[in-house]
């Protein structure tokens, strides 16, 4: 017989709960869906999560670390510090491209709290500074002046890019936004 362990419990919680915020929002997921679409009791839920926001909380987190591994993983497989910074736009065309897209977790949750304070805004703005962050890695690596500032400035052709291709349903927003890095990268 094959049992569940609670860690298993725990994991089909997050899957869900990320899935069904990433689809609809968080708004739009209640208890009772969770509760439908994760199989599990509400007595397990909150087992593990006191709430629903510290439930969305660890399911964005849970993303994060995910998305950003995935992101690194991809833009990494370029030859070159240039390759690399131009590569963040190929592979956020192919983000774009795919059926379950539904632009960026984090802008989106944050649209959904008014309080800069709420938890949810916090980990949105954690994911953005680690996005950043490693932007500014590879600004370093390929040698520019000042990476800190072409970071800022790729951040916002990255976040805008993604914005673009969610309301406008325009996947070459990556193509838009990779020849507007090129002129910042003077190539």
């Amino acid at each position: 017989m094959n049992e569940i362990t609670s860690n298993d419990t725990r994991d089909i919680i997050l899957d869900v709960t990320e899935k069904l915020i990433y689809k609809s929002g968080i708004a739009a997921t209640g208890m009772e869906l969770l509760v439908k679409t994760a199989g599990v009791s509400r007595k397990s839920i909150y087992r593990y999560f006191a709430n629903k926001d510290e439930l969305t909380v660890a399911a964005l987190q849970r993303r994060d670390l995910r998305w950003m591994h995935w992101l690194r993983t991809e833009v990494d497989k370029a030859p070159t510090p240039e390759a690399r910074l131009l590569n963040l736009f190929t592979v956020l065309k192919g983000w774009f491209a795919s059926e379950d897209f539904r632009g960026c977790a984090f802008i989106n949750t944050s649209g959904e709290t008014g309080d800069p304070q709420n938890p949810v805004r916090r980990v949105a703005k954690e994911h953005k500074q680690k996005l950043l962050d490693y932007v500014s890695e590879l600004c370093k690596e390929h040698g520019v002046h000042d990476p800190e500032a072409l970071a800022k400035q790729l951040l916002i052709l990255i976040d805008g890019a993604i914005t673009v291709a969610l309301v406008m349903g325009d996947q070459s927003a990556a193509d838009t936004a990779q020849c507007m890095a090129r002129k910042l990268l003077n190539l």
